[in-house]
């Protein structure tokens, strides 16, 4: 394991230059966002609904328990403000840049993703008929027998958005992206057997889990929904912090994969610049005895012609 260097990297000292090198990827989340919103305003599939259909989508229509500018908060600021915590703490901008990356990352191919299957199947939520009919009075088609909404657009529209959640989705891509991230960072998997660590790693689970059972509570989706919303937000969550971070039962799981690779760099360029001093001082060393002989021969020279007509003379 490389050394640790608490401290040493701040985002004074090196949040510029984490940026730039990752620019494309930021500029990739701001593409994302783009087509989040594309798939918000264009219109889902409308699937048939027949007269016979309703029972089963006959829920009272009421208000969420979770509303929708809360999931932002639940999937996004919230796992942000534990990542700066420890950033406060740790001072690694490597941690807290790659950890911010990956979280929204992760909500937003979560997102993208959700919402195109939404557009694409166009599910009916189950309080469908009074989205539909507000003044229960149902009408429909005399050939197809298909309903022939009387309501609000914008509540139609939403009503053909069941499958899969949003809500939970999101919440599962945030939330299961900290827990992944807390795991690693109490290093979970030590094999010391503290069954604590686990109770905080679940903790962000849970809530995840009571955001998607509100959502079947509020008859907005069917429980296919929240499982299916579930499913894809822990995956994209895995994936999305996989290429940031080790797996949490790695050695180095605390860490993301850059502050490692960083340190090994630094080490590596230590050492050539070692070797080049060494090599230097060496060949310094080696040119000084050279020219110290060379003195020594010219010197012995020297004394040997000024002597021979003193031997002679004697």
């Amino acid at each position: 394991m490389p050394d640790i260097q608490l401290g040493a990297h701040t985002v004074k000292s090196h949040g510029i230059q984490i940026a730039r090198t990752h620019m494309h990827d930021w500029l990739i989340l701001l593409l994302l966002v783009v087509i989040e919103v594309v798939l918000n305003v264009i219109e889902p599939f409308h699937r048939f609904v027949g007269k016979d259909m309703l029972t089963d989508l006959s829920y009272p229509l009421q208000d969420n328990t979770v509303p929708i500018w809360a999931v932002p908060i639940v999937a996004i600021l919230l796992p942000m403000a534990i990542i700066l915590v420890y950033y406060f703490i740790r001072r690694n901008v490597y941690d807290m840049h790659h950890a911010i990356l990956g979280l929204l990352f992760s909500v937003l191919i979560t997102g993208v993703i959700t919402d195109a299957i939404k557009d694409a199947v166009g599910r009916p939520r189950p309080d469908f008929f009074w989205r539909c009919f507000p003044d229960g009075k149902g009408v429909f088609h005399p050939v197809t027998s298909d309903v022939m909404c009387t309501g609000v657009k914008s509540v139609i529209k939403e009503g053909h958005k069941s499958f899969p959640s949003g809500h939970t989705s999101w919440s599962f891509a945030g939330l299961g992206f900290l827990a992944l991230y807390l795991s690693g960072k109490v290093r979970v998997f030590d094999r010391r057997g503290h069954v604590a660590k686990l109770c905080i790693v679940f903790l962000p689970l849970l809530v995840a889990a009571l955001v998607a059972v509100s959502r079947v509570d509020d008859y907005w989706h069917h429980w296919q929904d929240v499982f299916a919303g579930a499913l894809i937000g822990l995956t994209v969550a895995s994936f999305c912090y996989l290429q940031f971070f080790p797996p949490p039962y790695d050695v180095d799981g605390w860490g993301p994969h850059a502050y490692f690779q960083m340190l090994a760099e630094s080490r590596n360029g230590a050492e050539s610049s070692n070797n080049i001093n060494c090599f230097n001082v060496l060949q310094s060393e080696l040119e000084s005895v050279y020219i110290d002989s060379q003195h020594g021969t010219e010197t012995s020279r020297v004394n040997t012609r000024d002597t021979r007509p003193m031997l002679e003379g004697a």
